[in-house]
């Protein structure tokens, strides 16, 4: 619940809901760059400097997916440098990688999407997210 708060804050505080909006407002710098297929993007701390780089190969639904993840390393996980966000990382058992999906899962899914659609494919489309991302917004949406 933490989290979720954390988010709230966030957009309430920088008024959107846009990662590369809210990175740019917290003077994170992010990148885009031509990375490796495997690898979508990770984030960086050096010397009180934040980088998020990201493939600029994706499409620019999933840079902002990625943004938001790696957004969320930058908030929750300031001074440590993630590894790369690769192909699988919505599966990882890592607790930072959890917390960062969770962190991009409330950033880009609103809550009341569970009212307006009848399924996670459904607000995988509207909102232009993988399907694992509303799996893990709607884990935690069902605890609450």
């Amino acid at each position: 619940m933490w989290l979720k708060e954390k988010v709230h804050e966030l957009v309430k505080k920088h008024k959107t809901f846009n990662p590369f909006e809210i990175a740019a407002q917290k003077n994170i710098h992010v990148i885009k760059w031509d990375l490796h297929e495997q690898i979508n993007g990770y984030y960086k701390y050096d010397r009180r400097n934040r980088y998020i780089v990201i493939n600029c190969n994706l499409d620019d639904d999933f840079q902002r997916v990625v943004c938001a993840h790696e957004l969320g390393h930058a908030i929750l996980h300031t001074r440590v440098n993630t590894p790369f966000m690769t192909k699988n990382t919505f599966f990882s058992v890592s607790k930072i990688e959890r917390e960062a999906n969770r962190f991009a899962a409330e950033l880009l899914i609103p809550d009341d999407c569970f009212i307006e659609y009848n399924n996670i494919f459904d607000i995988a489309s509207a909102y232009q997210v993988p399907v694992e991302l509303v799996r893990l917004k709607c884990e935690v949406h069902q605890k609450n």
